[in-house]
């Protein structure tokens, strides 16, 4: 089948797209700019660049009109200008109207959990892409997913740089919000499992790990799991400014991305129960579980994507280099010396 992937150099999108091609299907995959993509890694799959920009109506010309489905995984929480809403709806709203001209028979749609009333800017912004994206010439699949957790992953990162750098924590209140993570694992099976089914067709899924935790409980079984001691205090007088700063210098996120961030996680993320992962026979997995899976492929040097790889263009015109190093903050370096007398030396 011939699958349209959007969002190609994006976290989500670099893991699912190893998965299509071994599936035997043919990708059209959609990129602002070609030279970010290394075509060469998959040279033996049905594999098809295009250079489209999705706020270009023109440019989605390019997009064939014979595919059978698409995905949607296009996001723009980390917009410098601050409007990532609009930019999303319009975003959206083209995607839309070109697919529209195609053959496609269902386009599927990595959304957020959006169950509490008081919903962030973010997670309202994805609310309305997903209403935008409804149409009737194709049939709309949404997986709304929890927290998802994976090397590579912003979330894990920012969990990681805070467990790492922090012997004890003074945090805001919002630690104490619940949601439900999610291994990356999981958010891929969902992802390929739903292609064309049928029954999934027009439908609704909220994505989610099997454990109900609070963030604070998070960053403490992180670190359980690499055997780290770290206190947590947690003060109700830290503002969302002030949160946005705290996570701007510690982690890595930019302080527009942490502000967005800040914001979401004063809402529970928590999923209504349904019967998708029995149907696809998806064994969920613990979040301990998914923390030692992630460190798995980092020790192995096996991270396929990262938060990072889907920075805007001006970002890597300003130095894709400095982007993709191995980052320095965060990591722990044991380094021992030992004199040693050379003993071929002392014989003669």
């Amino acid at each position: 089948m011939k699958i349209l992937l959007t969002g190609t150099t994006g976290y989500i999108a670099q893991r699912l797209l190893p998965l299509l091609l071994e599936g035997g299907h043919e990708l059209f995959c959609c990129l602002r700019d070609k030279s970010r993509f290394d075509l060469e890694k998959y040279k033996n799959f049905k594999i098809n660049l295009l250079q489209v920009d999705f706020l270009n109506p023109d440019s989605l010309n390019l997009i064939p009109e014979d595919i059978d489905a698409a995905y949607y995984l296009m996001h723009s929480m980390s917009s410098a200008s601050g409007d990532f809403s609009e930019m999303e709806g319009q975003t959206a709203n083209n995607f839309k109207q070109r697919l529209e001209q195609t053959a496609a028979r269902q386009v599927i749609f990595l959304s957020g959990i959006i169950n509490d009333t008081q919903l962030s800017k973010h997670l309202d912004s994805r609310k309305n892409v997903e209403k935008i994206l409804s149409s009737e010439k194709y049939a709309l699949t949404t997986l709304r997913a929890g927290i998802i957790v994976g090397s590579g992953s912003a979330s894990f990162e920012i969990i990681r740089d805070l467990v790492e750098k922090l012997p004890v924590m003074v945090a805001p209140k919002w630690l104490k919000t619940k949601c439900q993570p999610i291994a990356i694992r999981n958010v891929l099976e969902y992802l390929y499992g739903v292609l064309l089914s049928e029954p999934d067709f027009n439908q609704t899924y909220d994505i989610a790990g099997p454990e109900t935790i609070s963030y604070k409980d998070m960053l403490i079984r992180f670190a359980e799991v690499r055997n780290l001691k770290r206190r947590i205090l947690i003060v109700p007088v830290m503002t969302p400014r002030l949160s946005s700063y705290w996570l701007y210098f510690v982690t890595s996120v930019s302080y527009n991305l942490a502000k967005n961030l800040v914001e979401s996680m004063k809402v529970e993320i928590i999923g209504q129960p349904n019967t998708l992962g029995q149907r696809l026979n998806i064994q969920l997995i613990p979040y301990n579980d998914a923390i030692e899976l992630a460190f798995g492929k980092i020790e192995q040097n096996q991270v396929i994507s990262s938060w990072r790889d889907a920075m805007n263009s001006g970002a890597y015109q300003s130095g894709f280099a400095s982007l993709v190093e191995v980052p320095a903050d965060g990591c722990f370096t044991d380094k021992r010396r030992i004199k040693v007398d050379n003993p071929k030396k002392s014989n003669e």
